[in-house]
């Protein structure tokens, strides 16, 4: 990472590419040198790559990538979706304020931005004062953590993991759904609107007891760039306090590593202790706090 460089960041530092090939030749290496930070800024590369859930998905509009090279490096990157989310890999604030520059020089305006905090608080900061924008926090905040040495609890719940298929769509939609509408997310509605749904790219992992009745789900993200994400971890809340969660996060993250994953990472929400006590008494630790904010 060259988030801490000391040499100043001009906007014409900052190139925009519509051709996520480009950028991914480009921003390969950077992106790979420290990969749990760059999580977002890689999937979504691979996202709008291998057209998950089309790139019309986003709505109107093209999805571009920005890389910040200096001495013939790269030093910092972005993604800006349609209609206007705005990603960024981690910056020192002379890095954001150029890129607020160079967003608005070429007539981007975003509607959001996230990143860590400190880096989503520069840019929020910078475009504020360059275009009377009022940044808004988002209410939930999430922490960033990043697999050590796997640990799994002793003793196990009884029961046992079970991966789910093709075969087992509808069962999918269900337990998505069921996570989707704790969180405040929309949740997907049939199998006929599943593609183009966030969920849609995902291997699922569900624990079951020994009677086979399904207490608990954990979802893995593909391999990227050396790295799988785990994304979503979810047990009713009838259902909790039996080591479930534990047992499911476990089974998925050992498939990760089985699948060649150098690093393995996941999000958890900052205002529940339970879930962040739970992932680091498996072994992962905190990498980094995520920010976010809406521009009105």
């Amino acid at each position: 990472m060259r988030a801490d460089d000391s040499r100043p960041a001009a906007p014409d530092d900052w190139h925009l590419v519509d051709d996520v090939g480009e950028f991914l030749r480009r921003a390969d290496g950077f992106l790979r040198e420290r990969p749990g930070r760059h999580v977002m800024q890689s999937t979504w590369a691979e996202r709008v790559r291998v057209r998950v859930r089309g790139v019309e998905a986003f709505g109107p509009g093209t999805p571009s990538f920005g890389l910040l090279e200096q001495g013939g490096e790269v030093r910092g990157t972005c993604y800006l979706l349609p209609p206007g989310t705005l990603g960024l890999s981690p910056l020192t604030p002379r890095q954001a304020d150029a890129l607020a520059a160079r967003l608005a020089t070429l007539g981007h305006a975003p509607r959001s931005v996230s990143a860590d905090q400190d880096t989503a608080t520069a840019f929020a900061g910078a475009w504020q004062r360059l275009t009377g924008a009022t940044p808004r926090p988002r209410d939930v905040r999430v922490r960033l953590y990043r697999l050590g040495t796997l640990t799994p609890p002793e003793p196990m719940p009884a029961g046992r993991g079970r991966v789910l298929g093709e075969l087992d769509l509808e069962e999918v939609i269900h337990w998505c759904g069921e996570f989707a509408r704790a969180v405040g997310e929309a949740a997907p509605a049939d199998a006929a609107s599943w593609p183009r749904t966030r969920f849609a790219d995902k291997r699922y992992t569900l624990w079951e007891t020994p009677a086979g009745t399904p207490v608990s789900v954990a979802g893995m993200n593909p391999l990227i760039g050396g790295q799988i994400q785990v994304d979503i971890v979810y047990t009713p809340p009838q259902l909790r306090g039996h080591g479930y969660a534990a047992a499911v996060t476990t089974e998925v993250t050992r498939a990760a590593l089985t699948a060649g994953a150098q690093d393995v990472v996941l999000f958890a929400d900052r205002s529940n202790p339970t879930s962040n006590a739970l992932y680091q008494r498996l072994g992962y630790r905190a990498a980094a706090d995520w920010g976010a904010y809406d521009f009105t």
